[in-house]
């Protein structure tokens, strides 16, 4: 890796970004100081993550130094994908009439879930791994990308309606891309959460992985498109031809989202208020619950030493080797 792309992944606070040499793909996990939703400074890194890939690619002629096929979004929160948006944050701005805050927070998840869904406009594949719940925004943002991979038993939905709303941020435009406008609506006004197995069978999600093997079967469909990676890149490229996503129509709906928000009553935002303090319950201590195998920077047999580390300094052996304190728990 160039010292470029080290200047990209490094230096993150509500999100944990490596690089897979093997898969040449980028993990982003979602790892927020307090509760696991989008909070505006996670969604700000992300966005910054999004723009600084993109102008990689661009410096480097579409050509990276670091080569990159694959754009994954994935949590670090065990048994949580993301609670959606900051309900909390929203309460507050609705209470305080603050509708140009509101307007910049989903124009901020429209700008991410778009890029998401057009590949970053670069020849990758963006891919979401579910492994859990996945709410509101976090089920929009999942769903935004090409491909949606999930954990057998994850629960999905967007629960809106129960407070008297409807998701904002892209909910409508991919659900009715992918199942049509009617299961959309369905979907959407019964504020059920449903299993990720029935989303597969409607065509929502793209692959259904067993327990504990999410991450087996995400490395398992990286292996087998890249043997075709040139053909898999021109079918995204028709699919995105037939039926495209038109950011102007995320935006619209995005603002006739903030415009429902500011009609809530006293009544809903008490209601809100209910998942707000769900929310508040997976306010969990997060260094004690990364997932061991995703905090890991590389594996052993696919690395050679010396090496740059994501902080542009040379590693001359492997100092997990022997001794390590982390193993001790």
């Amino acid at each position: 890796m160039d010292k470029d792309f080290h200047k990209i992944i490094r230096g993150k606070s509500e999100i944990s970004v490596r690089y897979d040499p093997k898969y040449e793909a980028i993990w982003v996990y979602s790892n927020p100081k307090s509760r696991p939703c989008y909070s505006m400074s996670l969604l700000q890194e992300v966005y910054e993550l999004q723009l600084s890939i993109i102008n990689y690619f661009k410096k480097n002629d579409m050509k990276p130094k670091t080569p990159i096929k694959y754009y994954l979004n994935a949590s670090q929160t065990p048994g949580i994908y993301n609670y959606g948006g900051d309900l909390q944050h929203f309460s507050d701005l609705i209470k305080n009439r603050d509708y140009d805050a509101l307007y910049n927070y989903a124009k901020l998840c429209i700008d991410i879930i778009y890029l998401n869904a057009v590949n970053l406009h670069l020849p990758i594949t963006t891919i979401s791994v579910v492994e859990g719940t996945s709410l509101g925004g976090g089920f929009e943002n999942a769903i935004s990308c090409s491909v949606c991979i999930a954990e057998e038993g994850s629960q999905m939905g967007v629960p809106e309606i129960r407070f008297n709303l409807i998701p904002g941020m892209g909910a409508y435009s991919f659900l009715a891309r992918s199942a049509g406008v009617r299961v959309a609506e369905e979907i959407i006004s019964s504020g059920h959460i449903y299993a990720a197995e029935t989303l597969h069978d409607m065509g929502i999600i793209t692959k259904i992985a067993k327990k504990g093997e999410t991450h087996n079967m995400v490395n398992i469909f990286m292996k087998r498109n890249s043997r075709s990676f040139n053909g898999m890149q021109a079918l995204q490229e028709v699919r995105h031809r037939y039926a495209p996503i038109d950011y102007n129509e995320l935006l619209d709906i995005a603002k006739i989202w903030v415009e429902a928000a500011l009609r809530l009553t006293k009544k809903d935002l008490k209601m809100m208020q209910r998942l707000i303090d769900h929310q508040n319950l997976k306010n969990i201590d997060m260094t004690q619950t990364l997932r061991a195998d995703q905090d890991r920077r590389f594996d052993a047999e696919s690395i050679t030493f010396p090496f740059m580390d994501s902080f542009g300094n040379i590693v001359h052996t492997d100092r997990r080797s022997i001794n390590d304190p982390r193993l001790n728990v």
